[in-house]
């Protein structure tokens, strides 16, 4: 396992107060027609105007309401409350605008507030959102030395050239994957080396799976790669690649079984409770006296997409630096390929 030497993975519906329609007032008590008075007999009133009994009026009064009810056409109907008014509709939710170069200025700003001292030079970062298409790069082209994060592309070698042969990796060869991946063991990592032929398969491997600017020396632990290159591996696991689902699948499942204590680096850019699936790699450096080699390189859930990401660092003064710069960079960069959240609007 990883030790002092080569080492690796980690839019209110607004609802309107219901109106209660109004009660029309019913009188309890119908208007009283006057009763005209009986005089007693041979008891003459003095004459007075003739006029029309009052009880006449009133029938002729409710005689013509009846007429005008029917004429409307509502004798018998109970009154229609009036329809309560019509609410608004509801304001959409307001949803920020994507921009994409007004993204990448801040996330180059707050790398650049990140490296400095004898980080400058000394890092190379990229990212791709899977979702939107949208990318990122700091110095991504720059070389910077893998240390163990190299295993997944001898990881990657094993499974295209074991479809070429038309079988599945050995009982064997998957233990040590296992044991690489998760594990980040280096003996696992050299027998591999060797087995799959060492630097001119691994270059041949990236010819077809897409790093231009990967260079491997006498030793897997003397690899250089830009973060670029990683992007491109990543991107090899992620969709339709030389690598068919089953082996993309396997690499994904030991990515995302690697040991708690290298579950950091790009990690710290995921959503809370989601899976990453990740290579770290850690290391001193003896060329550059012994300032550490830290990298990180993965998929991980931002905002529900998925994310491709790179970070890769050296002339570190110590691993926990290290770490902490690699995470850094990795949500900086996340950002800057993420999309924003909506935000809900008051009408």
């Amino acid at each position: 396992m990883d030790g002092d030497d080569w080492c690796g993975p980690g839019g209110v519906t607004v609802v309107p107060r219901r109106t209660v329609p109004g009660r029309r007032r019913i009188d309890d008590d119908p208007p009283t027609v006057p009763l005209v008075g009986l005089r007693p007999p041979g008891v003459d009133e003095p004459p007075r105007p003739r006029r029309r009994p009052a009880r006449h009026a009133g029938v002729l009064v409710l005689l013509l309401g009846l007429i005008a009810v029917a004429a409307s056409g509502d004798l018998g109907r109970p009154a229609t409350p009036a329809p309560p008014p019509i609410a608004a509709p509801a304001p959409s939710p307001a949803v920020r605008e994507v921009d994409p170069a007004a993204a990448a200025r801040e996330a180059t700003a707050a790398i650049d507030r990140l490296v400095t001292g004898d980080s400058v030079g000394h890092v190379s970062v990229a990212a791709r959102n899977l979702t939107t298409g949208q990318s990122f790069g700091y110095a991504p082209d720059t070389p910077i030395a893998t240390a163990s994060v190299v295993k997944l592309n001898i990881l990657q070698t094993l499974l295209l050239q074991s479809q070429d042969a038309g079988r599945q990796p050995s009982t064997g060869a998957r233990e040590l994957a296992e044991l690489m991946i998760t594990q980040s063991d280096n003996d696992a990592a050299s027998s591999l080396w060797e087995d799959v032929g060492g630097i001119p398969a691994i270059d041949a491997a990236n010819d077809r799976l897409g790093p231009r600017d990967t260079h491997l020396d006498d030793h897997w632990g003397s690899t250089t790669t830009p973060a670029s290159d990683q992007l491109a591996l990543l991107t090899a696991l992620a969709g339709p690649s030389p690598l068919d689902p089953a082996s993309r699948a396997y690499a994904r499942d030991l990515m995302t079984r690697v040991a708690d204590d290298q579950r950091w680096g790009v990690s710290a850019a995921a959503d809370p409770g989601t899976s990453t699936a990740l290579k770290n790699g850690w290391t001193p450096d003896a060329a550059a006296d012994g300032r550490w080699v830290v990298g990180s390189v993965g998929s991980v859930t931002v905002g529900g997409d998925t994310v491709l990401l790179a970070a890769l660092t050296e002339h570190q003064p110590d691993k926990t630096t290290g770490i902490q710069l690699v995470e850094a960079l990795s949500q900086a960069a996340a950002r800057a390929v993420a999309r924003p959240p909506a935000r809900a609007t008051s009408g």
